[in-house]
Formats: structure tokens, sequence, C-alpha cells
């Protein structure tokens, strides 16, 4: 997969030093129904800004009000230093690549290559530096050898990456992400993110849309929380994680603690570290270990082993961005 695609405005997006997307106090009704209020965020040039949230949480509105598709009823947006009402021309679309969560734009009786190399005619491309283009991306997506096949025999995941790879058509100075992976096997959502961090390399701002809280980590630069369209929570990823509660592992431990003094070993041996806490059958050896706010694992389990109790595996109960997500959303805890 080629992620070094032609340069455009993305690669020289770099020399102002404003935010890209800057979004203040937004807020937004559809009838009784507040779907953004007063929202704020500012997404820098090469950042990859995740818009993290569950249903509902007003993720795509705020998407649209970006794009211009819906207008605020309060609030400001500057994209590129400009206020988003004074874009209303064709310029102002070649901004953005945008990949929706469901795409149903493509032309089904036409190839996947036809499809793009018509869709960049209509950014006012030349003919064959449009062509060009569009084979570049098809390639990057992995979708050279099905370039000329009818996009109606696509796979849902096929479309999916059709719809990354017309995003990419301009190199846009602007990505937006709407659950990007939700249609795409783990290859593919691997080489999507990989082309999103390349993007990004060359200066692109990116909002990444998802509620999926594994897409985030290791790959979002910054995050915002949204929960019934208000910002809960603005930061780094490991800001967010550091709002968890304590961390809980799942370890299954020999010899099996079936005799009460057992438990009462493992709860004197870890009480520096962390509580240990029945759970499920405890005649399998299975416990819950609650670390405390700056303990260290591996501590805690050669404690263990240092009192003959041996860990014969240990999962994490729940990652810690996920136990950070149901905290500030309100969402039960086990």
């Amino acid at each position: 997969m080629d992620t070094d695609l032609v340069s455009g405005p993305a690669a020289s997006a770099g020399v102002d030093d404003r935010p890209a997307i800057e979004v203040a106090g937004v807020s937004r009704r559809f009838g009784p129904v507040r779907a953004l209020d007063a929202v704020s965020l500012a997404v820098g040039r090469g950042e990859i800004h995740a818009l993290l949230g569950p249903n509902g949480a007003g993720k795509t509105t705020l998407l649209r009000v970006l794009t211009g598709l819906v207008e605020p009823d309060e609030g400001e947006v500057r994209v590129l230093g400009g206020a988003l009402g004074v874009f209303t021309s064709r310029g102002f679309r070649k901004l953005f690549g945008m990949i929706p969560s469901g795409d149903r734009t493509f032309y089904l009786r036409i190839s996947g290559l036809e499809n793009l190399v018509f869709f960049g005619r209509l950014y006012g491309l030349p003919k064959a530096t449009a062509l060009k283009r569009a084979r570049e991306v098809l390639e990057a997506v992995d979708l050279a050898a099905a370039a000329r096949q009818r996009v109606g025999l696509y796979s849902h995941g096929m479309q999916k990456r059709l719809s990354v790879a017309r995003s990419l058509l301009m190199n846009p100075p602007i990505l937006l992400v709407d659950e990007a992976t939700h249609d795409l096997d783990p290859d593919g959502s691997q080489r999507t993110k990989r082309l999103i961090v390349a993007a990004a390399e060359r200066g692109t701002a990116v909002v990444w849309a998802t509620q999926r809280l594994d897409e985030i980590r290791g790959f979002a630069d910054r995050v915002t929380l949204l929960d019934r369209g208000r910002v809960r929570f603005s930061g780094t990823v490991p800001e967010l994680m550091g709002l968890a509660a304590t961390r809980r592992y799942l370890l299954h431990l020999d010899p099996p603690l079936a005799e009460d003094p057992v438990l009462d070993v493992a709860r004197r041996v870890a009480s520096p570290f962390g509580d240990i806490l029945p759970v499920g059958d405890q005649e399998a050896g299975h416990v819950v270990l609650a670390l405390r706010e700056g303990a260290v694992l591996g501590d805690a389990i050669v404690a263990l082993s240092s009192a003959g109790i041996r860990v014969l595996a240990c999962r994490e109960e729940r990652s810690m961005v996920e136990a950070a997500f149901l905290r500030l959303t309100g969402g039960s805890e086990p």
C-alpha cells in the first residue's frame, strides 16, 4: 500500500500556526432535541483529533456543522482561519475529505475508477489528472485490482475503502472521518489508519469520530468526548485514561483459592498494591486484582509468586480508556 500520495494542499498547510479547525460555543437543536450544547474544540494542522462518544452523542451533527451542511443555532466555526459562513464555493468543498459512516453517493453501475474520475472532475481536476489521482488512491486502499469492476458488485468493505479513496482524492487539508472502520476487517482497518496517519504527517487536520474505544489508543493525538451533545472531556488519550477508576485485572491463580486461608494469603500479599476480590467460581482460582493508583501490576504478580501463589493467567478486565469513557458518560460499572 502506497501512503506517499502526491503533494497537495495538505502538504503546504503547515505555514499557518493557527488551528485548522476552531469550534467555539456551538449549539444546535433539532426540534426539542439539543444535539450540540455549547461545544468548543480546536484541531491543529497535522493532528488526529478523536471525537469520541456513544450513539446520539452529537458526533455526526458536529461533522455536518464543520462541512457547512448544518448551520449552528449559536456559536462560531472557523476553518483554516476563515469563518465557516463565508465558505460557499467549490473552493471551500476542496478543503474537506469526508468519510461518512454510510455512503450511498457512489454510482453503482459504473466502476470504482470511473466513480473517482467523476468526482475528481467535479472538484475541477483536468481529466488526465483525475485519472492519475484515481489510480493512486485506489492503489493506496488496495482496490487497484477491482478498479474497473462495477461498484454495485463491491462488498460493503470494498465500498468503504472506495469512500476512503475518494476522501484522499484531492489530498485535502482537512479530513472528517465518521466511523471509518465500521465495515472493515482488521486488515482494512489498519490500512485505513495508516493512510490517515500518513495524511496527518503531511499536515492534514483529522477529526476521527468513533464510539470504538480501541481505535483511539496509540492513534489519536487528542480526544474530545461528547455525551448528549456536551463536551465531557477534552485532552490527550493518556489524560483520559488517567480519569479511569481503579485498574482491574482478572487473575487465574494456582493453587486454586477454594480454602479461605489461601485467599487470605493472597489478599495479605497483594494488599500493598491493591485488593483481591472474589469473582465467579472460587474453586477455579479466579479472582480480580484491583490495583491502587501508582501500583505496578508486575510487582503484585511477583509478590504473589514469592508467596507460593502462581499466576497462571492475567487479563485486564476493562481497558482504562473504556473505564474512563463509562465514568464520564454515566455508564454502569460491573
